[in-house]
């Protein structure tokens, strides 16, 4: 979908000025990145809440550790998250064609984005599932 002069996104720089050129895919892609960084109300911050919340019950010294490591990963990975959204919103595009994709896949992108927020702000049918699935694996 995101493509420069015939080939695919490889590269931070490419993204440059998305949000000049198509609106849609920035917001998507930005709040897939800011969900990936744990920004609440987006789902990623409730992954990153629950895997530290379990990990800080489970008690012990080395839980700790983790919980401390785990949270030095997530800042230095909020880091280059965050520049990819910098970069699509602040810095200069080096095309000005429009991106435009078809009505189903704009349908898609809407309902990721949508799905990113809902299911940040109201977790528990998500969460749910997810132990539901984890008890069958186990039994």
């Amino acid at each position: 979908l995101l493509t420069r002069e015939g080939f695919e996104s490889e590269e931070i720089s490419d993204l440059a000025g998305l949000n000049q050129r198509s609106p849609l895919y920035a917001g998507v892609l930005a709040a897939c990145m800011f969900s990936l960084a744990g920004v609440p109300p987006l789902v990623g911050f409730y992954a990153k809440l629950s895997v530290l919340q379990a990990l800080l019950q489970a008690g012990g010294g080395i839980y700790v550790g983790l919980a401390v490591f785990a949270v030095i990963m997530s800042l230095i990975g909020a880091f280059y998250y965050l520049r990819v959204i910098k970069v699509m919103y602040f810095d200069a595009p080096t095309q000005t064609a429009q991106i435009d994709a078809p009505l189903d896949v704009r349908a898609v992108l809407s309902v990721n984005g949508a799905l990113v927020l809902v299911l940040g702000i109201v977790p528990g049918g998500l969460m749910a599932l997810c132990a539901d699935a984890v008890r069958a694996l186990l039994a």
